[in-house]
């Protein structure tokens, strides 16, 4: 046994010796794979870094262009004349370099130097069309210098505004109110608080008082309904149920009736029913140089007057261009202003009745047939229809409802079933109400106002833009208010395009009115005792005084669609 032992080879290895030798070679194997491969790794980031800087020391080489400066190429080459002394030449290149540079460098211009100058329409104008070039500047070229007005009242304009925007070298009133202004401008606004006579223990801070031009009372009011313009885009899929409707109704009738009765009692100067297709203007009397209260109702159909007509409700239409003897007559001393027209109209109307029974008789004689008669007549008929139909929906449809037919027009409004939409956006939600006073179920509402700060030619502008539903007491009280302590200041207005009418139609009874008496003295001091007398009767109407003035006033240039407005202390308004 020994033998055989020490005859084994001394390399001999165990079956565990065996299996950790192989697992120490795979172990080397996979060691050596690693090491070449990071090996490769290294080489390649290497090669990275390097092209990476070669990069950028190309860049850093290269020099950038500079995006602002001119093309030398394309740049005028000045000629220079070259002496015989080389440093003179040096000098001149190096000044022609130096003068390159600065024709080639931009600067910005010096401020401009706040100069007050005396008042002057056409530099008012200019200052006023840079104002408004951010609304479109196809306004801006129908400017016309030479149709600027000069007054020392402001005009009257009974449209609805939707922006005005005012412009002042000093410091306009703040629209970041305290508690007190605050308060204080609620306070007198819904008490109706003259602040110009009363007001004790109230903050009559400017702050206050243009705070308290900025509300309105309206209704209905509905949080996510858009009810003027009553076509805005916002009042899409929205509807109401019958009970809903039922409910709006019945608190729009109250509503109406005691707005009404506010204006017949004169504590309200007047007011707005603004509808789907149709805005009425109801005014006191006295206002306009009107003797009895009235309303405005435009645009118009044919339907529509045809249906007052129905009614027994007679109306004029001062604005229509080509007057038929369908436009009916006023009675007794109403629209006295008119009568000289309506005795015109009244003579032509006979003559025309004359002729057609002329015509009647001159067919029976040639003995043409009794239908071709008719059909001759409803032809007639017809074409008189589509000439009174061919002005509908346009300003000259204005209708003018004046004295007891007031009342009678009031019971239309309020039992027709055309006065509520049952189709469209605001399907079954009445007209909206709106008045500078307070009124049964209304419902208070507020101006959007910011403040900001432009810059315009070089000087500094204060600015408050004011959105929203602007009435036409808003703008006396306010030029009033900052006329006060501004030495100057313009303003510019966006119109409502629907009410543009009642102010034309205003123009043109005033200007009927005082044609007859331009030349007449004694009638001259009947319109100041007239004016006088309308301002004494609304002087618990809830407005203040010089409000009550602007809308009494019967003079030339009293009333005027204004668009741009400047004010200067010593001169007064400039207007277009």
């Amino acid at each position: 046994m020994s033998t055989t032992e020490n005859s084994l080879p001394l390399n001999w290895k165990k079956p565990d010796e065996l299996l950790r030798l192989q697992r120490l070679k795979q172990k080397k194997k996979q060691l050596a794979v690693r090491i070449s491969h990071n090996r490769n790794n290294n080489e390649v980031k290497t090669n990275v870094e390097s092209d990476k800087a070669a990069l950028l020391e190309a860049k850093i080489v290269q020099k950038r262009k500079n995006p602002f400066a001119k093309s030398v190429e394309n740049a005028k080459k000045y000629k220079t004349d070259i002496g015989t002394d080389g440093d003179d030449f040096l000098v001149r290149a190096e000044n022609a370099e130096k003068e390159a540079i600065i024709r080639e460098t931009p600067t910005r211009p010096p401020p401009a130097k706040l100069v007050l100058q005396p008042f002057d329409p056409k530099a008012f104008s200019e200052l006023l069309r840079n104002s408004a070039s951010t609304q479109s500047a196809a306004d801006d070229e129908d400017v016309n210098l030479d149709d600027q007005k000069i007054t020392k009242h402001l005009p009257m304009d009974w449209s609805l505004k939707t922006r005005v925007r005012f412009f002042c070298r000093n410091e306009l009133p703040s629209t970041q109110l305290k508690t007190s202004q605050l308060a204080s401008g609620l306070t007198s606004f819904v008490r109706c608080i003259n602040t110009q006579t009363e007001g004790k223990g109230l903050d009559l801070s400017p702050a206050t008082r243009f705070n308290q031009a900025t509300y309105y009372w309206q209704h209905p009011h509905i949080p996510w309904m858009t009810l003027y313009p009553r076509n805005s885009r916002d009042n899409t899929g929205i509807t109401l149920g019958e009970k809903e409707r039922n409910a709006l109704s019945e608190d729009w009738n109250y509503s109406f009736k005691g707005l009404f009765q506010l204006l017949r009692a004169r504590q309200c100067a007047y007011f707005y029913l603004c509808g789907n297709t149709f805005t009425v203007l109801f005014r006191a009397a006295g206002v306009g140089g009107r003797a009895e209260m009235h309303a405005f109702m435009s645009p118009t159909t044919h339907g529509l007057r045809q249906s007052l007509r129905q009614e027994g409700i007679e109306f004029s239409m001062p604005l229509k261009k080509d007057k038929t003897c369908s436009q009916l007559k006023p009675n007794g001393s109403d629209f006295t202003e008119l009568e000289t027209e309506i005795k015109k109209e009244e003579g032509s109307c006979n003559a025309d009745s004359e002729e057609e029974e002329e015509e009647e008789e001159w067919l029976e004689r040639l003995e043409v047939d009794v239908k071709e008669i008719r059909k001759i007549q409803s032809a007639h008929e017809r074409k008189l229809k589509s000439q009174e139909m061919s002005e509908d929906f346009s300003d000259n449809s204005l209708m003018l409802i004046e004295g007891a037919e007031c009342q009678g027009f009031f019971s239309f409004l309020l039992n027709a079933k055309s006065t509520i939409g049952t189709v469209g956006r605001l399907a079954g939600v009445p007209p909206t109400l709106l008045a500078p006073v307070a009124f049964p179920k209304a419902t208070m509402q507020h101006l959007n106002t910011r403040s900001s700060k432009v810059r315009m030619d070089g000087i500094d502008y204060f600015s408050i833009e004011v959105k929203g539903v602007i009435l036409p007491s808003f703008l006396p009280y306010t030029c009033q208010l900052l006329g006060e302590t501004k030495e100057t200041f313009s303003a510019t207005l966006a119109s409502s395009v629907n009410t543009l009418a009642f102010s034309k139609a205003t123009q043109i009874l005033l200007q009927n009115h005082n044609e007859p008496c331009s030349r007449d003295e004694k009638c001259a001091g009947d319109e100041a005792a007239s004016q006088v007398f309308g301002q004494e009767n609304l002087s618990d109407c809830g407005l203040g005084t010089c409000v009550v003035e602007s809308m009494c006033q019967t003079g030339q240039q009293s009333v005027a669609l204004l668009e741009r407005v400047c004010y200067d202390k010593e001169h007064g308004y400039a207007w277009s």
